[in-house]
C-alpha cells in the first residue's frame, strides 16, 4: 500500500459482514406492497444472521433513504426495533450517494470513538412511492401536490429540464458516438451475467422471504427482476430519447436494501470471517460542475481525488461507478483516459437498477469482493448525486491483519 494518508485511520469495514437484496425492478415484486423501513431492518438481521454476526454486537445504526415511507420520522430507532435490537441512530440522504455517505458517517463515529461497530442500513422503494403535499404559503394557492420520485426525475429545479437531458448535453459536449455508446451498453450486460455464472454475486446478493400483516409468505425475493438479456443488433434499433440515449443505455427505478458494518480494528478482526482481510478508508472527494452536464460531474470528482491523494489510475484493481446512463461511463473514459471495458466487472446499476438509497452500498460491497477475488489493491467507486454533483472514494482491501 502506498503511503497514502487516509481519512479514517481506525475505521475498518469487515470483510463478508454485508449483504444486499436483489433489485426487483418498480412494480415487478411484492416489496411494492411493505413497508420497506421494517423490511430493511429485518432483512439485516437475517443476513447477520446468515453471516454469523450477533446482532447485540451492533451498538449504532445509520441508515440512507432518499423515499418518504411511513415511519420515516422515527428513522434509525424504529428501523433498529425491526431487528429486535433497541440501539441509537439516524438517517442520511443525499439522492444517490446516500449509500456512501451513509458509510461515511459511520467511518467518522468509528474515528471519533463513538461507537466500536456501527451498521449501516440502505434502502428504499420507488415502487408507488408517496405524493407529498407541501405548504407554499407566498403563492396564492397556498399548497402544491407536488413531487413524487418522478417528478424529480423529470425535473431539476435549478434548471427546469429532465434528469435525461444531462446525458443528452454531456453526450453532445464530449463528441459521444452512438455506436460506442451500444457497445458499452451490451459489455455492461454481458459483464453482469457474467458475474452471476462465476458465483461471485452469490457472495453479495442474498434472497430474502417476504411476509404479509399476518406473518404469511408473500413470496422471495431471489433475481434482479426487470434485467432481461440483449443483443447488439436490438440495442442498435431502440429509439434515440436524446443524443446517446435509449431505453437500452439508461438505468431503470427498483426496490431493495443493502447492509454493511463499519468497525474499529479489533472488532474487525473479531466479527469477519477472514480477519486476515484489511478495508480501509482511504480518501473521499467532490465536484460540481455545470448544470444540466452531470454525466461529467464523477470525473471530475475522481480528478480531485487523485491529485490529493497521489494516486493514478494505473494504481486501481477495481473501479466501480453509478452510472444511470452508458453516457457516464464513455464521458469518463475520455476525462480519465481510462478502458471502459476495465470497469463495472460484476455489473453495475445501469443493468441492475438503481433504487436510489441501496445503489451505492451494492456497488461497494461487490467492489470488495472483487477486489478480493484478485488479490487486494486499491478500489476506486465513484457516482453522481442528482443534478451537477459528482462524488469519488477510494478505500484499500489488504493482507494487512485488520491493524491499526
Amino acid at each position: 500500500m502506498k503511503q497514502t494518508a487516509t481519512i479514517y485511520p481506525r475505521a475498518r469495514i469487515p470483510y463478508g459482514t454485508w449483504g444486499s437484496s436483489y433489485f426487483p425492478a418498480w412494480q415487478t415484486s411484492p416489496l411494492a406492497e411493505v413497508n420497506i423501513g421494517q423490511f430493511a431492518g429485518e432483512a439485516m438481521n437475517r443476513i447477520m444472521g446468515l453471516r454469523r454476526v450477533p446482532v447485540h454486537e451492533l451498538e449504532y445504526l445509520v441508515i440512507g433513504s432518499t423515499i418518504p415511507w411511513h415511519w420515516k420520522f422515527w428513522t434509525a430507532p424504529m428501523v433498529a426495533s425491526c431487528m429486535n435490537h433497541r440501539i441509537p441512530g439516524f438517517h442520511v440522504e443525499q439522492a444517490c450517494a446516500t449509500g456512501l455517505q451513509a458509510v461515511m458517517v459511520a467511518g467518522a463515529q468509528v474515528e471519533a470513538g463513538g461507537q466500536d461497530v456501527v451498521g449501516v442500513l440502505t434502502f428504499d422503494r420507488t415502487s408507488d412511492s408517496p405524493v407529498g403535499v407541501f405548504p407554499e404559503r407566498r403563492a396564492h394557492q397556498r399548497t402544491y401536490a407536488l413531487s413524487d420520485v418522478w417528478d424529480n426525475f423529470g425535473f431539476d429545479p435549478a434548471t427546469g429540464k429532465a434528469m435525461i437531458g444531462c446525458a443528452g448535453n454531456a453526450a453532445r459536449k464530449y463528441k459521444i458516438d452512438r455506436k460506442e455508446i451500444d457497445e458499452l451498453t451490451l459489455h455492461r450486460y454481458d459483464q453482469y451475467y457474467n458475474a452471476r455464472k462465476s458465483g461471485l454475486l452469490d457472495k453479495v446478493l442474498v434472497p430474502l422471504e417476504l411476509l404479509n400483516v399476518q406473518g404469511k409468505p408473500m413470496g422471495v425475493i431471489d433475481e434482479d427482476l426487470g434485467v432481461r438479456r440483449l443483443t447488439l443488433d436490438a440495442i442498435r434499433q431502440m429509439r434515440e430519447l436524446d443524443t446517446c440515449v435509449t431505453p437500452g443505455s439508461q438505468t431503470h427505478a427498483s426496490d431493495g436494501m443493502a447492509t454493511l458494518l463499519v468497525t474499529s480494528p479489533e472488532k474487525a478482526r473479531q466479527l469477519s470471517p477472514r480477519p486476515e482481510i484489511n478495508i480501509q478508508f482511504v480518501a473521499k472527494a467532490e465536484a460540481r460542475t455545470y448544470p444540466s452536464l452531470m454525466p461529467e460531474a464523477p470525473s471530475l470528482a475522481v480528478q480531485n481525488l487523485l491529485k490529493r491523494t497521489g494516486l493514478t489510475m494505473a494504481d486501481m484493481v477495481v473501479v466501480k461507478n453509478h452510472n444511470p446512463f452508458s453516457v457516464n461511463d464513455a464521458v469518463f473514459a475520455k476525462m480519465l483516459n481510462y478502458d471502459w471495458h476495465k470497469m463495472n466487472n460484476t455489473g453495475c446499476p445501469l443493468v441492475w437498477g438503481h433504487p436510489q438509497g441501496p445503489t451505492l452500498t451494492r456497488v461497494m460491497i461487490e467492489a470488495f469482493e472483487e477486489a478480493v477475488s484478485v488479490g487486494g489493491g486499491y478500489v476506486l467507486i465513484f457516482w453522481c448525486a442528482a443534478g451537477d454533483v459528482g462524488i469519488a472514494a477510494a478505500f484499500h482491501v489488504g493482507d494487512g491483519g485488520n491493524k491499526s
